[in-house]
């Protein structure tokens, strides 16, 4: 990965690759268009920075951005709650040309069902719900969404487990979680 990000043609090709990927991902955790756009190009910087801390033998480039994309996207959730006391919404959005606004609401729209389930499963405790998210509605294997969190495969299957069952009663949650991705 280290030497992926040093030539842009790697670069490029794997921002390619797994730009579509982050994209959903951000989009059915956040309805607004332009922040999804800027916590995507927030996610593809942060690589660039934290290339050299992706181990292939923990799971797949896909489960490393996810982990990548989930910690950009709690510290966009941290800073956006301190700047709300001093700004308001619209201070700093850079500004999206209207048919990027409209593919952007076109995939929130898209993710609506998956938003459902995330919001089902917001009462679980932090740990199974995140592993829940990355499995049942981001599509990683329990091992891929293990590397993402940075835990052991078998606590992850532990969690995986309690999640689902704590879930299975929920009204809605698991038709919306097969049809995610």
């Amino acid at each position: 990965m280290a030497d992926t990000v040093r030539d842009p043609v790697a670069f490029e090709a794997f921002y390619r690759r797994h730009v579509g990927d982050v994209t959903r991902f951000l989009a059915r955790r956040v309805t607004d268009p332009h922040t999804v756009a800027d916590l995507t190009a927030e996610v593809f910087l942060a690589v660039l920075d934290s290339a050299h801390t992706y181990r292939p033998g923990r799971g797949s480039e896909t489960a490393w951005l996810y982990g990548v994309a989930r910690n950009t996207l709690h510290a966009e959730w941290r800073r956006a709650t301190r700047l709300a006391h001093a700004t308001s919404r619209l201070a700093g959005r850079r500004l999206l040309e209207p048919d990027d606004v409209t593919r952007l609401e076109d995939r929130i729209d898209a993710e609506a069902p998956a938003r459902r389930a995330l919001a089902a499963m917001a009462g679980l405790p932090e740990g199974e719900r995140a592993l829940l998210e990355l499995v049942a509605v981001d599509g990683l294997s329990p091992a891929e969404a293990a590397a993402a969190l940075g835990i052991r495969q078998g606590t992850a299957r532990v969690r995986l487990h309690r999640a689902r069952r704590s879930i299975q009663q929920a009204p809605g949650v698991v038709p919306a979680m097969r049809g995610a991705k």
